[in-house]
């Protein structure tokens, strides 16, 4: 499968990994992000079109090594897109999102576990190709135009505020992500978001 990922997003991925990597660093003991803790894999959430491709690149390799895997994924998306359809806040044939989706998404499936997550290992099966708010979240990353700091709820407990923002770190300064987003666009067609399981299923 060609992949139809934007060639820079290779770079945007590497940038945010060392940033969440040295951020992980810094927070020593106080991050308790490890493999099989999967509470971040819980809800569901907004995804770029630069996301979309991005896992779908990830499962067109899985389909080519381990094709069963990626239909077990694609099982689970479909049975998540089923649950979620009659409040989904868009149009649900084709998982595109309506723009104004910040009230919607505060009651939409706070318990629907992701379709990539393995449910056995509690591990992710497109980890490597995992969406960016997935990627960043854990330490306190600034992220976004707003500069938005994420923390995860279960990490720094005992931890003062001024201790956690030495932790901090910048994970796109340069903002490579917003113009690969719009180089995303270009290429799927579509300017709009959608979730992570329209994306698996459509790959």
């Amino acid at each position: 499968m060609l992949s139809l990922r934007p060639t820079g997003d290779a770079r945007l991925v590497q940038i945010v990994d060392a940033a969440v990597a040295e951020a992980a660093r810094r927070s020593g003991d106080w991050l308790l992000c490890r493999p099989g803790c999967a509470d971040c894999c819980v809800g569901v959430f907004a995804i770029s079109q630069l996301d979309v491709l991005r896992l779908q690149d990830g499962m067109g390799g899985l389909q080519a090594n381990d094709p069963v895997r990626a239909d077990r994924i694609r099982e689970r998306a479909r049975a998540s897109i089923a649950r979620l359809t009659p409040d989904f806040p868009g149009d649900s044939a084709t998982g595109t999102l309506f723009a104004d989706i910040d009230e919607a998404f505060a009651d939409l499936g706070n318990d629907e576990i992701c379709p990539a997550l393995d449910p056995e290992a509690g591990t992710c099966d497109l980890y490597a190709h995992r969406p960016m708010t997935c990627r960043v979240f854990g330490p306190p990353l600034r992220t976004g135009d707003d500069g938005a700091l994420g923390v995860c709820e279960l990490c720094y407990h005992g931890a003062s505020d001024d201790q956690i923002a030495a932790c901090e770190v910048e994970s796109d300064p340069d903002d490579l992500e917003g113009s690969l987003i719009a180089e995303a666009a270009e290429i799927s067609g579509s300017r709009r978001e959608t979730i992570v399981a329209y994306a698996l299923v459509r790959s």
